[in-house]
């Protein structure tokens, strides 16, 4: 499976310890100590909230994106090109906040349902999908004699088929087939180059424009389909996940802070950072045809910074920094301290593209400030272990594939 999913099937152990169970604890003589989850239902409740107007958000701008591509189809120009390429960033904006809601077999990544490998599976083998620069019949496009009808029905049933990088579905094959490949060379600063004419149906600059054109929609109708999913699963007042995860809030928090700890260590320091930093290659950077990758990554972190502190957009309310406060206020100022300073690395990156500085010199400003936001990234990750002891809550994170 693509990494993305695999960090979706993390195995995490958790246990749940109770705090001044111990016989010798010089408390227990004198009454058990005040339960540091006490108010935990009302954290659960403000998460659950904010999930919901995350994935909402997701879905609006999904929207927004299937009709830009729609017209992009319909008639294809530069201005139409570049107006379904602008909504595409657009709709990849709030995902990446989102993305802390997983690996908690939530309902972005249940084993037997979860779309997440529909919606964000990452990296993609190019020619999977349509024409690359050493192949100009490849993918699924190109092949009308083994796939003589593009419905919803291929396009999904592909996804993944025959190896972990043979993505059909998502944000990045929608992205591939907006952008194309980025082999520019990294110093021109400069995304996928692929002309809007790839979509002509007469004169066009590559074959099988038609299908190319059917696909893109069909790729965009999917990432509908699947935000809608997730959507309706976190919506408040209904006989859904979301019902289930605000009745247990010892188990909310353990989920919510299991999913803080999964994205700063395995999945956005190493997997999505630490991997490209050590390789330079495009290949493994999160959004290399369009160069957002920074984006993503900045994105991916406020999500972690926001379950932290129980909010999103402008809706706020009590986050995990309102029980650690009760029970240690010296360890949430250190999480907090922490966070910004993440925060803060992260948006040292946004001057220039990922691909740009993952493949400059050793001791360049560019490439020591991707080592230094995967530092101060994976610093947060025993913070947030040593919350989860003080909250009476204990687990275990995967480590990152690749250490620096």
């Amino acid at each position: 499976m693509p990494r993305t999913f695999l960090r979706s099937s993390l195995t995490t152990a958790v246990v749940v310890a109770l705090v001044g169970a111990c016989s010798d604890d010089p408390d227990a003589k004198v009454g058990a100590k005040a339960d540091p989850l006490a108010n935990a239902g009302a954290v659960a409740e403000q998460y659950a909230k904010n999930v919901h107007t995350n994935y909402a958000e997701c879905l609006d701008k999904a929207r927004a994106l299937k009709t830009a591509v729609d017209a992009f189809v319909a008639s294809p120009s530069a201005a139409t090109h570049e107006a379904a390429k602008s909504a595409w960033i657009a709709a990849r904006l709030p995902y990446g906040p989102s993305e802390v809601y997983r690996f908690y077999g939530g309902p972005i990544d249940d084993e037997e349902s979860g779309p997440e490998g529909s919606i964000n599976a990452w990296p993609l083998d190019e020619n999977f999908i349509d024409y690359t620069r050493d192949d100009a019949n490849a993918g699924i496009v190109n092949r009308p004699d083994l796939f003589a009808a593009l419905t919803k029905d291929v396009v999904r049933g592909e996804n993944e088929k025959g190896g972990e990088k043979n993505i059909s579905t998502g944000y990045h094959a929608i992205e591939f087939l907006l952008w194309g490949q980025d082999d520019e060379d990294t110093t021109l600063k400069t995304p996928g180059q692929r002309p809007f004419s790839d979509y002509l149906a007469t004169g066009g600059t590559a074959k099988n424009q038609d299908r190319r054109g059917q696909y893109l929609k069909l790729a965009a109708e999917i990432l509908v389909e699947d935000l809608e999913q997730i959507t309706s699963a976190w919506e408040p007042g209904k006989d859904n996940y979301a019902k289930t995860f605000v009745a247990d809030p010892k188990d909310a928090v353990t989920k919510m802070l299991t999913g803080m700890g999964s994205m700063a260590n395995a999945e956005l320091s190493g997997e999505r950072m630490t991997v490209a930093y050590k390789n330079r290659g495009q290949e493994d950077e999160h959004s290399c045809f369009s160069d957002t990758t920074n984006a993503d990554l900045l994105g991916n972190f406020v999500g972690i910074q926001n379950v932290y502190l129980g909010k999103y957009g402008a809706a706020s309310g009590p986050g995990l920094d309102a029980l650690v406060q009760a029970v240690d206020p010296a360890l949430d100022a250190q999480m907090k301290s922490e966070l910004d300073a993440a925060v803060a690395a992260l948006n040292a990156l946004q001057s220039v593209p990922f691909d740009f500085a993952i493949a400059s010199a050793d001791g360049s400003p560019e490439r020591d400030n991707v080592l230094k936001a995967i530092q101060a990234v994976r610093k947060t990750a025993p913070t947030i272990i040593a919350i989860g002891a003080k909250l009476g809550v204990e687990f275990k994170l995967e480590e990152p594939s690749e250490e620096l």
